[in-house]
Order: structure tokens, then sequence, then C-alpha cells
């Protein structure tokens, strides 16, 4: 079961769950006020009984000064449970027939045991129903990620054949010297393609990633210098040492690839990135329009201009969270935008 779909079942279940758990909580509820209100009643009803005959073990029998406020109704206290009768001829004294409070607890114990274990089998019903509503649910997204992932995958199929022949055809043309630039950037513009096709298909795969044992500063300096043919009027500038680091190096090149990507996209005219790595920290920072609302800048399809679909720093910090580095983005209109990236618990001695 993939992420989104453990955590639609998740949101399911709790919601289907916690329904119907707290409607039967309250029926329970005032299905024991009833048995209670049931219980008191049939012990009035024993008691009027025992106040005819006197023959009643369960009960303990006295005499007490009349109160006429008191007759005829059932009376609970902290020591008892008690009503009081009327006696013939008598005007000072009433007949008090009583339970004491420890034999009505256990009365009324015995019903909360039977009531509990009738609610416990109602919970375990309502947990199945919860399983089997999620389950039920959950299909249709299912199939709607099926779907995606069929349409996915053929477009990824589809992507080779074109990509391939626009490579071969590249490298047959005789062009002069002068041209060459160009066809480079033709060929890199085709590596770029070919590189977020494998972004898109690591994305809907979500393999686990291997670690490799790697120097950062060759991954960062190797994609710099793409991007420094593909914007040849903005202007690069790395500082920093070698860092060797654990983690997935591919992966790690795609974080690299779409930072630069948008630092060099999004910049002004002969602006400039600053790449900084050192003290187990990659630094980014461009001279470019900035962002408005940073805060929403890794949310999947937030976009604030026209270029790009939105989803390029939702992948980073995707691939970030999953090598467990910590990302960092500030940004100031008009000033540029800084991405920091926390590689301490990846470096390596």
């Amino acid at each position: 079961m993939k992420h989104v779909e453990a955590e639609s079942f998740g949101k399911s279940f709790l919601l289907f769950f916690l329904s119907l758990s707290l409607l039967s909580t309250l029926l329970f509820y005032a299905q024991y006020k009833k048995e209670e209100n049931a219980l008191d009643e049939r012990l009035f009803t024993q008691m009027k009984l025992c106040s005819f005959n006197l023959q009643c073990n369960e009960f303990q029998i006295d005499f007490v000064p009349l109160d006429q406020a008191e007759l005829f109704s059932l009376l609970k206290n902290e020591q008892e449970l008690y009503t009081l009768f009327s006696i013939p001829d008598s005007q000072q004294f009433a007949l008090k027939i009583m339970l004491a409070q420890d034999e009505y607890a256990k009365l009324l114990k015995d019903q909360e045991i039977k009531l509990l274990w009738q609610y416990g089998v109602v919970i375990l019903v309502i947990i199945l129903l919860s399983v089997l509503f999620s389950f039920y649910a959950l299909h249709p997204l299912r199939e709607a990620l099926k779907l995606t992932e069929e349409f996915i995958k053929d477009i990824l199929h589809d992507f080779n054949t074109p990509l391939a022949s626009l490579r071969l055809n590249t490298r047959m043309l005789n062009c002069p010297q002068s041209e060459q630039k160009k066809i480079d950037r033709i060929e890199l513009g085709i590596e770029t393609i070919l590189s977020l096709q494998n972004n898109l298909r690591s994305y809907q795969n979500q393999h686990q990633l291997h670690s490799d044992r790697f120097d950062a500063k060759d991954v960062v300096l190797e994609r710099m210098a793409i991007m420094e043919k593909l914007y040849p009027a903005l202007s690069f500038r790395f500082e920093g040492s070698a860092q060797s680091v654990h983690m997935n190096r591919d992966a790690f090149g795609r974080i690299v690839d779409n930072l630069l990507s948008n630092a060099a996209k999004y910049n002004t005219k002969r602006g400039s990135v600053t790449v900084k790595l050192e003290n187990g920290g990659l630094e980014i920072k461009d001279t470019g329009i900035g962002i408005a609302h940073p805060e929403k800048a890794f949310e999947r399809f937030y976009k604030e201009h026209e270029r790009g679909i939105g989803i390029g720093l939702h992948s980073v910090k995707k691939l970030c969270d999953a090598m467990n580095i910590k990302i960092k983005l500030s940004s100031e209109i008009g000033t540029g935008t800084t991405v920091v990236l926390d590689l301490k618990a990846l470096t390596l001695d």
C-alpha cells in the first residue's frame, strides 16, 4: 500500500470509526441510565410488596419518625437506598425499608459489566465495519492512481523514441564551428528532458533510495557546468571545498538540478547564481525576481509565474525528506532567493 493510499485508508477508518463509536457510546450511556432507572423501579416495587408482609430478606426494616413529604418515594443517600411507608393508626412513626449502598452498588455493577461486554462486542463490530468501509472507499482512489500510473508509464515510454531520434540526428548534423554552440545547447536540452524523465519515473515509483559515497563538490560542479551552457548570460560562482557525503547520488543531483534551474530560470538579466558548499551545508543564492510567498514554495503545483508547472520544488522537498536532508528557503521580491540544504547528518568525516 502506497503512502497516499495508507493515508487515505487511515483517515477513512478514523472518520468512520470515531463517528460510530461516539454514537454507540451515547446510546450505551442512555441505555445505562435507562437500566439504572429500571433497577430503581424494580427495587421500589419490591419494597412496596415488602411493606405488606415484611417478608423480604434482601431489605432491612426499621421504624423512623414520620415525615409526610418523604412517604412512598424512593430516596438515596451515601449509606442506603430506602422508602418510607405509613403505618395504619400511627401518626408518629413510619415504616422504613432500605437497601445498603454497597448492595445497591453491586446490582449496578452487574448491569455495568453486562453493558460493557455488549459495548465491547459493538466496538469490535464497528472496527470490522470501519476496515471494510475504508477498503471500499479506497477502491476508487486505487483505480484512479492505477490509471494515472499507466498513463505516466505510457508517456515515459513514448518519450524514448523521439528523444533517441533527436540525439542521433543532432550528432549527424554537419554545421560550421560557429553554430556548434547551438547544437551543444540542443543536446543539453535533450539531456535535461531525459533528466526530467528520470525524475518523473523516480517520483512515480517512489523506490527506496540506496546510498552512495561521493564528493558533493563533483556533483555540484557538474550540474553548474550544464547550467552555464544553458544560461550563458548569467554568472555562476562556486565557493567551498570537497565534501564527502553518504546519500543517493542521482537523487542529490536531481535536487541540485532543480534548485540551479530555478535560480537560473527566474533570475534577472545578467544576474548571478552563487553556490556555497561548506561546513556540512549547501547554499544556492540567486539575484532573481524572488518569491512573494516562500512559505508555500514547496507546495505541489504552487507557482507565482506562468513558467513551470509547480512540481519542481515539491519534488525537491520529497527527495530531501526521503534522504533526511533539512531544506530551508528564504526569498525577497526584487532581491532574490536563497535555498540552504543541511547535509551535516550525511557528511563523512
